[in-house]
């Protein structure tokens, strides 16, 4: 798949966050505190997180970096509680004013895309909301993570295994086969064990077994 222009992927970034924020707009109070795909997270604090992303230049990243002593984690739950607000509404709102944001963290832009589709994802499922995600789109997420290590483990977790979307062109690797919607194969490539219940093939049992690759 030839890569995508910084503009195209931006574009598809913008839908995807607005796509989000109209799928959160009605959500019940008591809802916000579900548990999302991501441990130890609720869905409002996952939206947070996307909001810290999509706030954050290579200079305001970098301090963040230096505060807290190069510990990326730490960084990643300031950033979280900066945006989180005093209500899910004011968490929601924040995500909305980022919808058309350019900013983002020393990362190229297909990364923010991918952070933006799985989060999404990590909300939507605990919520049982479906979003039928463009495949162009899950396909420009799913050929970057098969090349690459950066903020998740992808690349490494699916080494000696052929990954084979039914929905669309994605395919690589070669070895025992997963196969499935392009989505669920991104959401196993990024260590959602949930996901592989999806998924099958004789590599399905090996993917799910390097979920909690770091």
């Amino acid at each position: 798949m030839t890569p995508l222009s910084d503009p195209t992927v931006w574009s598809m970034i913008r839908a995807e966050r607005a796509a989000l924020a109209g799928d959160l707009a009605g959500l019940r109070p008591d809802r916000w505190a579900t548990p999302s795909l991501c441990d130890g997270l609720t869905v409002r604090d996952v939206l947070a997180h996307l909001t810290a992303g999509a706030s954050l230049n290579a200079f305001t990243w970098l301090a963040g970096v230096v505060r807290c002593r190069f510990d990326f984690d730490k960084q990643v739950a300031m950033r979280l509680a900066q945006q989180l607000g005093p209500g899910p509404a004011d968490t929601l709102g924040r995500f909305r004013r980022t919808v058309s944001s350019t900013t983002k963290p020393p990362l190229p832009a297909v990364a923010m895309l991918g952070e933006t589709v799985v989060h999404g994802e990590d909300i939507r499922r605990p919520l049982g909301i479906r979003r039928a995600c463009p495949v162009e789109t899950v396909t420009a997420v799913a050929e970057y993570y098969r090349r690459t290590d950066l903020v998740v483990v992808a690349k490494g977790r699916i080494g000696g295994l052929k990954l084979v979307a039914d929905d669309g062109p994605f395919s690589t690797g070669d070895g025992p086969l997963v196969s499935g919607r392009t989505i669920d194969l991104v959401m196993a490539m990024t260590g959602r064990t949930a996901c592989c219940n999806e998924l099958d093939g004789d590599g399905v049992g090996i993917l799910r077994s390097r979920s909690g690759m770091r």
